[in-house]
């Protein structure tokens, strides 16, 4: 710091203000200042000046400044001259010169890009340095979570670098952002990044995303968005391969490269991907490109780096524990030639190149990497995956690793009358229904998860469960919803001996009276719970520490129990009671507060019932409550004249009116456009509505629905009055809308409804809505709703034998698809649909006699992802269907045949290993469940 300086030493620095403001206090035209004195100066007022003079120390100047030592100890006449001209912003010099004698200088985003500018002109190698320094730890990992920077400054901060030619600003930019792309693509200025910015990052080694599936989304949305910035035509070609090129395409989602086939940007990668996808697979496709090489092993290396927190591998049939494991080797193995070479006769010898029993080299497994920071792996639907050899390699590798998803997408319902019941008195390690899910005694531990999602598998029974809460020692949520092969005895031995466990999703299991029991036993420390008292236990009971239960579809819950258990919810912040034998006593025996969502659907409950929760529950998010008659129980309309029914209906409407986040809303019975208008103020943030049978919104409140509800994602419309000019305004407005069904709606519409695109729009079900329907028009819904993944006709009376193959060239990558009472769809076959081989649900009914007798094992052979069949026998060319022996050839596990009441036929049931003998039964539904072994489930329905 300056104090006092020889006379003779001094130089003043003039500087010319062009913004200065001049007051009545500063008449002068100039104001002389010392450095002597800085740490006094009032820039506020000293910025009102037009011109500024500053007394500075030459020696100062000439060590702190490479300009100054040119000037004042050069050549130069300024040399000799006592004062040198400032042609520079005076704000950002007296910054600069504060910093040159020694102030401490707050670097911000504000004021870097000037203070780095200055330090570069008037060489301040110092402030140089603190500007880098400064902008090093805000673009470093530890900065991302402090001082999170916005995407623009981000952009920003490149272009700043590369006019300057900084080789050091655009390195940081191009890790920050490989680091933190997740962040980076939920950004609207994502598109607005420089095509070197996006390339460098993606090529960056710490290129982190969850899937290559999101790195795809990235890239395809960008270059949608700049496709005219891309200078010459050859040039945005070259560009656009160059940056689609580091796609590891083999490790993509087969529902998304087959949807991407269409793609301008994406179609030459597409078929690359599902060349390697089906050469992973052993299925070598017709017209195949032959470009994929086992040798090409970076190519399978699943994206992983230090900063990697979720790894999403869901939907991808390829991936195996063979490919995991050659992910967590180091990266030096697949240089070195040697490890190489026995890396490539792993892959090249085996007979399926994909089947997990190959054995991964010892020396290999050994030397695996270990990612601290992974937290979540979700690996639903990967049914080539040994979800046992899976584990063991998470175990290793992924030391902190919480959340484990291992779903499978088809739910299946269930109920006490479809599904063998076990004896009650047998205990649930000793009883197993089919061959449980890759979990036994031995297996490895899972310590640290937290959170496990095996949603719809059928292979998962109570001996699963039992190792399950053996091996997951800190199990806080558990997701089993759809597993019809686990019992109410063996989940109830779950809750009890999973200490830590405070969240269940049961939906559509057995969950009975034994699981009600074990959630409203007390908790005690000592084991000893008969000394306390009724209050007590239920203070202290398991349940009494929820935040989540989900029972829907639970019908082995009686209404006393249902009491019992609701009386003990205290902190309870998610609650489905879907289709249980629910009444008004046990929800106003419900104690809790803090309800962020309630599904009280297909339920017998009364509106004051549902007003007393939802008074006393003032978080409230998320509220499901179709098809509860009661709400409106219109058999008695003289009493609900005379009583006091309209008050409480306008009141609980009021009352969701209050609150201000409102996210999803599901109504059918009494819900009306004055309900609608009561709910207004808190619609601005609701993302999903589902309207049902009973309710009516009305033309005016479904015209207004785009402009009260912007954010919506999904509408759900049943038995509405809808027109053109209402579904156009949702296509136009809704640019988020993903879900859109309209089922057994009244009114007059037609194709103009869908003449705007959809291009978020990924399921589509058109009900009773749109008999008109041509083949002309369905090639309009596929250009103008390119990435369904869900397609659901029903009634579509004009279509034939070619809409098959529309659909299958417009939507390859269907996972779902529905078609019922559609004119002759099926009366040449369906092999056209064998294309979408994503394909994971097909329901063909009342589409014309053309199914050939070998269809299901056709279907169930070549579309590796299928794992529910619906087919009706009126569909079958020679009246009848094969049923082919599983023996775990095939993803198939449900399978549905139907018949008119008016036709009898026999449906032949292949033997099983497990014992079932085979049998004709002239029933209306027959259905099949297979586990990944066995025929484990034959159901009987009736279908009216």
């Amino acid at each position: 710091m300056e104090v006092s300086d020889d006379e003779d030493e001094h130089v003043f620095l003039v500087c010319t203000n062009t913004d200065s403001i001049q007051t009545t206090e500063t008449l002068n035209d100039e104001i002389l200042l010392s450095t002597a004195d800085i740490l006094s100066w009032d820039l506020p007022t000293i910025l009102t000046f037009p011109t500024i003079k500053v007394q500075a120390h030459s020696n100062r100047l000439i060590e702190q400044s490479m300009y100054f030592s040119g000037l004042l100890s050069g050549n130069f006449s300024e040399s000799c001259l006592g004062s040198i001209s400032i042609n520079w912003n005076v704000n950002d010099f007296l910054q600069i010169l504060k910093h040159m004698c020694d102030c401490v200088l707050d670097i911000t985003l504000d004021n870097f890009f000037p203070l780095y500018e200055g330090a570069l002109y008037f060489g301040v190698e110092s402030l140089l340095l603190k500007c880098e320094m400064w902008l090093s730890e805000v673009l470093s990992p530890e900065g991302f979570q402090s001082t999170q920077i916005k995407m623009e400054d981000l952009i920003q901060i490149w272009k700043f670098g590369s006019d300057r030619a900084s080789d050091y600003i655009l390195h940081l930019c191009m890790g920050y952002l490989a680091r933190n792309f997740m962040w980076a693509k939920c950004s609207k200025f994502f598109v607005k990044l420089p095509y070197d910015l996006l390339l460098s990052s993606v090529k960056h080694p710490h290129l982190t995303v969850d899937s290559e599936l999101h790195l795809s989304d990235a890239l395809l949305l960008w270059l949608e968005s700049n496709l005219e910035s891309l200078e010459r035509p050859s040039k945005t070609e070259d560009n656009c391969i160059e940056i689609l090129k580091q796609i590891r395409v083999g490790l993509l989602p087969l529902w998304f490269a087959l949807g991407k086939r269409n793609s301008f940007y994406f179609r030459q990668l597409a078929e690359e991907t599902l060349d390697s996808i089906f050469r992973l697979l052993n299925i070598v496709p017709m017209g195949s490109l032959d470009t994929f090489k086992y040798s090409d092993l970076y190519q399978l290396k699943i994206r992983l780096t230090e900063y990697s927190k979720k790894v999403n591998l869901s939907g991808c049939p390829q991936i195996t524990s063979t490919i995991l494991r050659l992910s967590l080797i180091p990266q030096s193995h697949l240089t070195d030639p040697m490890q190489k070479k026995i890396i490539e006769k792993l892959f090249i010898s085996c007979e399926h190149p994909v089947r997990d029993r190959c054995v991964f080299p010892q020396n290999l497994s050994e030397e695996t990497m270990t990612f601290e920071a992974v937290q979540e792996v979700d690996i639903s639907n990967c049914q080539n995956l040994h979800v046992e050899l899976a584990v063991d390699c998470f175990r290793k590798s992924f030391p902190s690793l919480r959340t484990l998803k291992a779903a499978s997408v088809t739910v299946l319902s269930s109920s006490p009358a479809e599904i063998q019941p076990v004896p009650e008195k047998t205990s649930s390690v000793k009883y197993e229904a089919v061959q449980i899910m890759s979990f036994n005694e031995f297996g490895p531990p899972l310590s640290n998860v937290t959170k496990l999602t095996l949603e719809g598998r059928t292979d998962v029974s109570d001996l699963g469960l039992h190792y399950i809460s053996k091996l997951c020692v800190s199990l806080c949520h558990l997701n089993i919803k759809g597993c019809i092969s686990v019992t109410d005895i063996g989940i109830s031995d779950l809750i009890s001996t999973s200490k830590k466990l405070n969240s269940i999703v049961v939906c559509d299991t057995l969950f009975g009276i034994n699981s009600v029991q074990a959630l409203c036993s007390a908790i005690s420390d000592s084991g000893n719970t008969s000394s306390l008292h009724s209050r007590d236990k239920r203070l202290n009971s398991v349940v009494s520490n929820f935040e989540t239960l989900h029972m829907g579809g639970c019908q082995g819950v009686s209404k006393s129990s249902l009491m019992e258990l609701m009386s003990q919810t205290q902190v309870l912040k998610s609650l489905c009671l879907r289709g249980t034998d629910l009444i008004d006593q046990a929800l106003y025996n419900f104690v809790g507060s803090s309800l962020e969502m309630l599904d009280i659907s297909n339920t017998k409950i009364s509106i004051a019932a549902l007003a007393y929760v939802i008074q006393g529950n003032s978080s409230l998010k998320c509220l499901k409550a179709r098809d509860c008659r009661n709400l409106f129980p219109v058999d008695n309309c003289t009493e609900i004249r005379e009583s006091d029914f309209p008050s409480l209906h306008e009141k609980l409407h009021a009352e969701l009116g209050k609150r201000k986040r409102l996210e999803e809303i599901e109504f059918g019975w009494g819900f009306s456009s004055f309900s609608f208008s009561s709910l207004e103020p808190a619609l601005m943030s609701l993302k999903a509505i589902n309207i049902g049978l009973g309710g009516t919104l009305g033309e005016d409140a479904l015209k207004r629905l785009p402009a009260v509800c912007p954010l919506l994602e999904t509408i759900i419309l049943h038995f509405q009055v809808i027109s053109d000019i209402i579904v156009m305004n949702i296509a136009a407005s809704l640019k988020n809308l993903q879900v859109l069904a309209l089922c057994y709606c009244f009114g007059d519409i037609s194709m103009s409804s869908f003449k705007f695109p959809m291009q978020s729009l990924r399921k589509l079900r058109l009900e009773r809505v749109t008999p008109w329907m041509t083949n002309d028009d369905l090639v309009v819904l596929t250009q103008n709703c390119r990435n369904l993944a869900e397609l659901s006709l029903l009634g579509c009376s004009l279509l034939d034998s070619d809409s098959l193959p529309i659909i299958s060239c417009g939507w390859s990558g269907l996972v779902s698809i529905h078609l019922e009472e559609c004119g002759k769809v099926t009366a040449n076959g369906a092999s056209a649909l064998l294309d979408c081989k994503a394909l994971e649900d097909i329901l063909l009914r009342h589409n014309g006699p053309g199914l050939c007798r070998n269809f299901i094992g056709y279907a169930a052979s070549e579309m590796p992802m299928l794992r529910k069949l619906s087919l009706d026998i009126c569909d079958a060319r020679e009246g009848d269907f094969d049923i082919p022996n599983y023996a775990g050839r095939y993803s198939l596990s449900t399978l549905n045949i139907a018949r008119c009441k008016s036709q009898r036929c026999a449906f032949n049931v292949p033997t099983s290993t497990s014992g079932a003998r085979s049998r004709s039964v002239h029933m209306e539904t027959l259905v099949l469940v297979w586990n990944s072994r066995d025929l484990i489930r034959t159901v009987v329905k009736e279908r009216l």
